[in-house]
Parts: C-alpha cells; sequence; structure tokens
C-alpha cells in the first residue's frame, strides 16, 4: 500500500509530463501505467529520490513510444494534431512554465521537434530539471542537453515574447470569433485573424475534414465562408478549458469537435479543429458527466 501511495502522489505530474512528450493523453496513460509496473518491482530503498526516478522511466518510455508514433504520424491521413484534453485533466499548472507548456500551439508546435529535442525541452522549460538529470533521464551528455535545450528553444519560442492574453481576453475572442462565424459576418471574422493565420483539421480519415492546413488571412475566411455555406449557421458551442485556455466544444453536421485558438497580439494566429472522434472521447465522457 505505501508503494501504491507513493506512485499515485506523483501521478498527476507524471500524465502532464507523458501528454507534453506525446500530444495524447491515452498514449500518456499507457506510459504511466507501465512506469507503475516498474515501480512496483523497483527496489524501493534503492531509490533515493522517487520523484527523479519516475521522472526519468515516464521519460524513457515516452521517447521510446514517440519515435515510434512519429513514423504512425507521418503516415496520418491529413494534418496530425494532438489530443485535446480538459485542462483539469493535465496535472498542475501552478507555475507559467506548466502552464506554456500545455497550451494547444505549444503542444502542436513540439511536433516539430526531434523527441530528444522534446524531452529536454519538456523537462527543462516545464520541469526545471538541472542539466545533470535531463542528461541522465534523456541518455545524452550535460553538454549535448544543454545544446538540444537551446536548438529546441529557439524553434519553439519564435514569438513567445509577443503579448500573450489573460483566460479573460482569450475568452472574449474566442467569443467574437464564434459570434462573427455564428452571424454570417466575415467581414468581423476577418478582423479577428493574422496575416498568417493558420486553419489545422484533423479528421484523421474517420471524418470529413480538410487534408492541409490553410494559410493566410483570406484563405481562412474563404475557408471559414465555405463551412457556413456549406453546413449552414454555426450551433450554439459550448465553452469549455482545455490545455489552459478557453476552447469550444462544437456539434455540427453530425460532427463532434473542438476548437482551440493560438491568439497573440489580441489577433487569431492558428485555429486548430479536432474532429477525430478518437482523440475527443475523453473529453466528450467528461462532458457527458458534467450534464
Amino acid at each position: 500500500m505505501e508503494i501504491a501511495a507513493e506512485f499515485e502522489r506523483y501521478r498527476p505530474v507524471l500524465l502532464g509530463l507523458a501528454y507534453r512528450l506525446l500530444g495524447s493523453m491515452w498514449d500518456a496513460e499507457d506510459v504511466v501505467q507501465e512506469a507503475w509496473l516498474r515501480w512496483e518491482h523497483t527496489d524501493q530503498d534503492a531509490v533515493r529520490e522517487p520523484h527523479a526516478f519516475l521522472t526519468t522511466v515516464v521519460s524513457r518510455l515516452a521517447l521510446d513510444q514517440l519515435r515510434s508514433a512519429r513514423v504512425t504520424r507521418e503516415a496520418y491521413r491529413g494534418p496530425w494534431l494532438p489530443e485535446p484534453v480538459l485542462t483539469d485533466d493535465l496535472g498542475p499548472l501552478e507555475t507559467v512554465e506548466l502552464k506554456d507548456t500545455v497550451s494547444y500551439a505549444t503542444v502542436h508546435l513540439m511536433e516539430r521537434l526531434t523527441p530528444p529535442e522534446r524531452a529536454v525541452f519538456v523537462l527543462r522549460e516545464a520541469f526545471r530539471m538541472p542539466y545533470g538529470e535531463i542528461a541522465e533521464a534523456v541518455g545524452v551528455s550535460p553538454a549535448n542537453a544543454r545544446q538540444l535545450h537551446h536548438r529546441a528553444r529557439g524553434r519553439i519560442a519564435a514569438g513567445a515574447e509577443r503579448f500573450k492574453p489573460s483566460a479573460g481576453e482569450h475568452e472574449r475572442l474566442l467569443t467574437r470569433f464564434l459570434d462573427a462565424a455564428r452571424g454570417g459576418d466575415f467581414g468581423a471574422l476577418t478582423e479577428l485573424l493574422s496575416e498568417d493565420v493558420v486553419a489545422w483539421s484533423d479528421g484523421g480519415g474517420k471524418v470529413r475534414a480538410a487534408r492541409r492546413p490553410v494559410v493566410g488571412r483570406a484563405n481562412v475566411a474563404a475557408f471559414l465562408r465555405g463551412l457556413v455555406t456549406r453546413y449552414g449557421p454555426l450551433p450554439d458551442a459550448r465553452l469549455i478549458d482545455a490545455n489552459g485556455a478557453p476552447a469550444l466544444w462544437i456539434s455540427m453536421a453530425g460532427a463532434d469537435q473542438v476548437v482551440s485558438l493560438d491568439v497573440r497580439d489580441g489577433r487569431i494566429h492558428g485555429i486548430y479543429t479536432v474532429l477525430n472522434p478518437d482523440k475527443l472521447r475523453r473529453v466528450r465522457a467528461a462532458l457527458a458527466d458534467d450534464a
């Protein structure tokens, strides 16, 4: 019982770590369960720091899974987007770094990193681990860990110093976006978009969705206009809190979807629409329980 209780103390943090590394809570749960099995068969007296030990185990397991997952994602039908997760399921978010590294836009951007870069970035940025411990977890030298972090941070942090909205400001922009789309006010909607906005849609080949990202203000506005023309005005949407920010749960044309926005400098920089039903199971179940 003491072994189980000790592990459960760290489970929320370990799930948050695995999700940041994998972009999938289903896969994160599998990794954490495997970590529990290893913990259960470990000589507890030989472990000086359970948190560091479990962080290393989860990091290595997630790295192995991420390497194999990248091959699968390359063959994915259409854009691959992370699984949206209700904020309450993501573990502690008491620091800015923990919250930033679980934002939907950041988790999506981390797909551009190599598995070691992603692991180093998450362990350093979110959990402030020393480079020596990161090196042990990832299987590189401390000097290499520093180089990987520097490279990953450079690739992720483009625009990181730009204005980041508060939750209230994010929600107000999301509401304006929804109202403009619902009312067919495409002039107002276009004004909300940045010049270089990108819209991604993930149907996973199971639900009809755009097979390529839509790039640029004019193209995204036309894409959204086409959706409204094809399916009619947007129905009432449910505001949810996912990945540390407001998002929308929408049921339209027989398909559920979660829409998340990347908001920067008061405009919409990215629109992420997840329609793949496999990636919506957890959110759907949680919302059904709350209904």
